[in-house]
């Protein structure tokens, strides 16, 4: 199958079977209010670490139900409070320099922008790169970080919408789909590109979903 209509039977193959986004998985309704953004920033913090996705969004979890979901919740708590949520999700290579970043994080982020990434928002005007390097200045979200949180958070964005990050891409190519962002985006409807974008990623993670999608497409 191949062309137009086999991509869109393969996109939707693979929404139908796997499109939830992290973000969801992890429990996080995400809208423009400060305190699901600010989730998704830390659960993106988790998932750009090299450790596996299940993990990050357990260990985003157990964070948020010791009650470290704002920033000024994860400032308050002990560093030792920190350690022990992450370890109780089983994020526990990089379980003590993730509790010290979240909590530097937390504290430019309450100094910059009062806890609000909706003010980071706002700062860059739309220009995705400049909200890329507002991101990147927090300690511990890098490129990769700073791309999972986009690719989360673009259906309440929408200025920054389709985004697609590499991950994303290689997920593509693996399904046979376009590599090109344009034609990808084309594929679903705007209010499915976060979750297309996600369902992506785990067929980039996983080279049985990618095998599945592709056998379901067409049948």
């Amino acid at each position: 199958m191949s062309g137009g209509g086999g991509h869109r039977a393969i996109a939707r193959a693979l929404l139908d079977g796997y499109g939830e986004t992290y973000a969801e998985q992890c429990g996080i309704r995400v809208r423009n209010t400060p305190q699901p953004l600010y989730q998704v920033l830390v659960l993106a913090d988790l998932l750009s670490t090299r450790i596996r996705a299940s993990v990050a969004v357990a260990s985003a979890r157990a964070l948020f139900d010791a009650g470290m979901s704002t920033p000024r919740r994860m400032l308050d708590a002990t560093w030792q409070q920190r350690v022990d949520a992450l370890g109780a999700g089983g994020y526990r290579r990089y379980d003590e320099s993730t509790a010290t970043r979240l909590g530097e994080g937390a504290t430019l982020l309450l100094d910059d922008y009062g806890g609000d990434l909706r003010r980071m928002r706002q700062c860059a005007d739309g220009d995705t790169g400049t909200l890329r390097r507002a991101l990147q200045e927090l300690p511990g979200v890098g490129p990769t970080g700073s791309a999972i949180f986009l690719r989360e958070v673009q259906g309440v964005w929408t200025e920054f919408a389709p985004f697609l990050d590499p991950k994303a891409v290689q997920g593509a190519e693996r399904l046979g789909l376009p590599g090109d962002r344009t034609k990808l985006s084309r594929l679903v409807t705007a209010d499915e590109a976060a979750a297309f974008a996600s369902a992506l990623v785990r067929a980039a993670l996983d080279r049985e979903i990618a095998e599945e999608v592709r056998a379901a497409a067409a049948g």
